[in-house]
């Protein structure tokens, strides 16, 4: 009996997705990464496929399924070339909508989630802000209530896709210190005072843009609010197992990848005489990074499993989260530096698929949770 991941309709998907990612991606992938951008008809293109909005609900605008289906999305752009850049790109939706389809303003979901999904709008999240990172409960971006409208004054940095969206969730304080005074509001691009202060240049993820944002007596409609006033930081948490969890199947996708180039280039790669991969250190190499990669993906994919039938604030559920994003991190981390290895000059040149994966995987154990603040959830939620 095949597995979940294995129905005739998931593997269907895969092949369908890997099909787009080689026609419609790989051949312009080395451009966009000079670029530093994807263009936005990529998103169109990509909606208009079907691949977009997969694991979103059809009554926000989605193309049905769930967390796995878009697990398989993942896995089928990685295995055929793509890159986590370009998916922590040309997905920046997966964690700008889901607190607004999760506080369930129609309103809201109409005017960003929908046209998002359709292809037609970018959108990013804001959280972190000059001088702090994963302490969220700490951040100083203010909104004051004035009539109608939230004034805003603050500052957030490293935003994904901040350069290119038109719209930003922002977390802003409008309450007191702590976690407790913490909102969500969503800031169109082109509001008065509302600027991209600047575009910030990375070591890897080079076609996914990245933005310092800056907010000067910003006027955003109440009605922008996304919850409750001050209910912002727990809309925050609640979205983290599911960022986590995609992350986590990012490194481990990247790893399979980095494998399958490094034996395919072991195979070719001709050595004093005989194949590279008839060398008995380098065939050890490739055991390795298999053994590493099968069991990260083992223990992330029973946390998506449980994902799609656990509550989101279940503490078991968190923890799982947590341990799979470190475990798959430090898989792919360790994967990707045998792979540039085993592909030896080559594989330091910018012309070659690894040295991008090389690039783009250190960003996973500090996007989403730094790899040390999560081992101290994790002694946490443990009781240690």
């Amino acid at each position: 009996m095949s597995s979940q991941w294995e129905t005739p309709e998931r593997l269907a998907l895969r092949g369908a997705v890997e099909d787009f990612t080689r026609r419609e991606i790989v051949p312009h992938l080395p451009q966009w990464e000079d670029d530093g951008a994807l263009p936005r008809s990529l998103h169109a293109t990509t909606a208009k496929a079907g691949f977009l909005a997969v694991g979103y609900d059809e009554a926000v605008g989605g193309e049905g399924g769930d967390i796995l289906d878009a697990c398989v999305v993942t896995e089928a752009m990685l295995a055929a070339g793509g890159s986590t850049g370009l998916q922590a790109s040309l997905f920046t939706h997966s964690i700008a909508v889901p607190h607004i389809i999760g506080a369930g303003n129609p309103d809201l979901i109409d005017r960003y989630v929908r046209p998002t999904l359709a292809g037609e709008m970018i959108g990013s999240l804001g959280v972190t802000e000059p001088g702090g990172g994963s302490d969220v409960a700490a951040l100083r971006t203010r909104a004051v209530r004035d009539g109608d409208h939230y004034v805003v004054n603050g500052a957030k940095t490293f935003i994904t896709s901040g350069v290119r969206s038109d719209f930003v969730t922002t977390a802003v304080r409008t309450g007191g210190d702590g976690h407790g005074g913490i909102s969500l509001l969503v800031i169109d691009k082109d509001t008065p005072g509302f600027t991209v202060s600047r575009s910030l240049r990375k070591m890897g993820w080079h076609c996914s843009d990245t933005a310092e944002l800056a907010f000067d007596d910003v006027r955003v409609p109440v009605a922008n609010l996304v919850g409750e006033e001050n209910g912002g930081f727990y809309l925050v948490m609640q979205q983290f197992v599911g960022e986590r969890l995609g992350l986590a199947v990012q490194a481990y996708g990247t790893a399979q990848r980095a494998l399958d180039l490094a034996v395919a280039y072991a195979r070719e790669r001709d050595t004093f005489g005989k194949p590279l991969i008839s060398r008995q250190v380098i065939r050890h190499k490739l055991v390795d990074m298999h053994t590493r990669t099968a069991a990260a993906r083992e223990l992330t994919r029973r946390a998506v499993e449980r994902a799609l039938e656990t509550d989101r604030s279940d503490m078991s559920l968190i923890l799982d989260a947590v341990v799979a994003k470190n475990q798959a991190v430090a898989c792919v981390e360790w994967v990707v530096n045998e792979a540039v290895q085993i592909h030896g000059g080559m594989g330091y040149m910018r012309e070659s698929e690894i040295d991008r994966h090389y690039r783009d995987a250190r960003i996973l154990g500090i996007g989403g949770g730094a790899t040390e603040v999560m081992k101290d959830l994790a002694s946490k939620l443990l009781g240690y």
